[in-house]
């Protein structure tokens, strides 16, 4: 009887082992959805911290819809947008953890992995949207992608949202003076950080993500952000004041996992590739005419108080922020800016 017992107790490990062995086996396949055992799928997390209908949300999923179509299927790009699945401060360590595939963050994150990129927070560095995309697809633009190379990363593009304008809850932002006192949101940036202390101003850093809850708390007087950011988060809510200073230019450097793209195979790369250059035009284009479009929505609120600088007020700016150049040129050189000022 005991014999019985322990065969019968051995036959039922066995069957369990297999059944365990099968189901583990299959948990490390990643299948294709709609052609299941066809071929292995290759799954990219692309994680953003803005909304769906801002330039960077659009153009996340259409290099989704593009990479795709592209592979046939093989690649599929989920992303995941509103920092719903890393915020503005945890993205950038998640992607060189691998727990995330891809990243698009705004240029002064950058910064803090490789100060030279500070130079794109430069005040006023450029002339029209057709100088940014003359900077971002050429030369320039090559070279600060090939320096993340040395950090882990594989940096596909550069991505725009617009320029910048300036914000405020209690008055216009016309002269310098104007800012003095005020505590002003700024992302994550040296440069940044610089230009207001220069309009002596009081500057905070706020991720993105908090931006709304801190506005509604009154924990900052003023900010500066993009008219598709300012439209799609409903900024213009609580400050009603917008300068249109075109001072600055917010763009994101699209980036993978090093490690995560050399694993995969050249002609998927090849691919992806495609699929990025065919967005990043298009991106470039649709900010632009996003921007505009959101504009002129905005200023039909007759609650929003809207002032555009003239050209001797701009140089005033100017003039305001000069030694922020110096500085740059002091610590990095006078290379890449006069790559990027060569028009």
């Amino acid at each position: 009887m005991k014999k019985q017992w322990w065969l019968a107790s051995l036959v039922l490990l066995v069957c369990l082992g297999c059944l365990l062995k099968q189901h583990f086996r299959n948990e490390n396949i990643v299948y294709d959805d709609e052609q299941q055992g066809l071929k292995r799928q290759i799954v990219i997390y692309f994680s953003h911290v803005v909304a769906e209908n801002t330039p960077k949300g659009l153009a996340a999923q259409k290099f989704a819809d593009l990479v795709e179509k592209k592979t046939n299927g093989r690649v599929k790009v989920e992303v995941f947008p509103n920092g719903s699945l890393y915020s503005d401060g945890e993205e950038m360590d998640a992607l060189l953890r691998g727990d995330v595939q891809m990243i698009a963050p705004s240029f002064s994150k950058v910064t803090e992995l490789i100060p030279e990129w500070q130079v794109l927070d430069l005040p006023f560095l450029f002339q029209d949207y057709h100088d940014v995309e003359r900077v971002f697809t050429g030369n320039v633009g090559e070279h600060l992608l090939a320096m993340l190379d040395q950090k882990g990363i594989k940096g596909l593009a550069l991505w725009g949202n617009g320029f910048k304008q300036m914000m405020s809850t209690a008055r216009p932002l016309v002269r310098p003076d104007d800012f003095r006192g005020l505590r002003f949101r700024i992302m994550p940036s040296e440069a940044i950080e610089k230009q207001i202390r220069l309009l002596e101003g009081e500057p905070i850093v706020v991720s993105f993500d908090h931006v709304y809850r801190s506005l509604e708390k009154h924990e900052f007087d003023g900010q500066e952000n993009t008219i598709s950011n300012i439209y799609s988060k409903g900024f213009y809510k609580f400050q009603p004041y917008i300068t249109i200073s075109n001072h600055g230019y917010l763009g994101y450097a699209v980036m993978m996992n090093k490690s995560f793209w050399e694993s995969l195979p050249k002609d998927i790369q090849q691919k992806i590739t495609e699929a990025i250059q065919e967005t990043t035009k298009w991106n470039l284009q649709q900010s632009k005419k996003q921007n505009e479009q959101e504009l002129e929505k905005i200023k039909q609120n007759k609650s929003i108080h809207i002032y555009e600088l003239s050209e001797e007020e701009k140089k005033r700016w100017e003039r305001k922020f000069a030694p922020l150049y110096d500085q740059f040129t002091k610590e990095f050189g006078d290379k890449l800016l006069r790559e990027i000022k060569q028009r």
